[in-house]
């Protein structure tokens, strides 16, 4: 408040410098929605101060509702919502607003997401057949990626909760890309696939043979390769590139 009373009279400059939440009365009366904005002119007439302002139109309204629920963080006393009025609070509006705003995921029935968003920058998960046929293929692909500065897990790695679906689901959801082995048409490898793509991972499909792509994916780009040393070699190089490009 010093800094917008610098005299002892307000600063209006400072005062539109400002971000602002323009918030209605809470009348119990219909839905009452505060916006969040600036002041873009004050003026002074003897004892009155008229103000033009303007919203944020990339930030929707806010339901009074909601304010009410973080009213502490925002430094926002009951009898405020009741009165017209305006206060300067000491508090990071927008970052009040970031945590509190997000909308929480929809929970399945079958298995448990976090409220929100959770990835890990760095974290490369592959889902493919749990057999030792495929050791060789994790071990290139791990190697891959940690190449390029990310690390690779499988969920055979971790042992978290007592459902495996459970660490699949947790590893798929922290994960920046997730590759898919479709080779043998593992039904569970599919329904994986289903996941990453629904929660909007970055999915990249490897196959020993084509027919095994399911029809539903041949139209997204999938790598091709052998289960065999050189061939192996081949697909690292052909995913380090992917994976430098993503991990930047």
């Amino acid at each position: 408040m010093r800094r917008l009373q610098p005299s002892g009279g307000l600063d209006l400059d400072s005062l539109t410098a400002l971000p602002t939440l323009f918030a209605q009365e809470t009348s119990g009366e219909g839905h009452q929605v505060a916006r969040v904005g600036r002041i873009m002119r004050a003026r002074r007439r003897d004892r009155e101060i008229s103000l033009d302002y303007s919203y944020e139109t990339s930030i929707p309204p806010i339901s009074n509702r909601v304010l009410q629920e973080i009213a502490d963080q925002l430094d926002i006393r009951d009898a405020e919502f009741a009165r017209t009025h305006w206060a300067v609070k000491d508090v990071d509006l927008y970052r009040a607003l970031l945590i509190n705003s997000q909308p929480r995921r929809p929970q399945p029935r079958v298995f448990r997401l976090e409220d929100h968003d959770n990835i890990e920058p760095t974290l490369v998960s592959l889902m493919m057949p749990f057999h030792p046929t495929f050791d060789a293929v994790y071990a290139v692909l791990k190697q891959t990626a940690e190449a390029v500065g990310l690390r690779c897990r499988r969920a055979d790695d971790i042992w978290e909760n007592p459902a495996v679906i459970q660490d699949v689901v947790s590893l798929i959801d922290r994960s920046k890309v997730v590759i898919c082995d479709c080779t043998g048409r593992n039904p569970n490898v599919f329904y994986e696939i289903g996941i990453a793509h629904t929660l909007g991972r970055e999915v990249i499909l490897i196959t020993q043979h084509e027919a095994d792509i399911p029809f539903d994916l041949r139209h997204l780009r999938y790598v091709r390769y052998l289960n065999n040393g050189e061939a192996l070699s081949a697909l690292g190089s052909r995913l380090q590139s992917r994976l430098s490009d993503i991990a930047e």
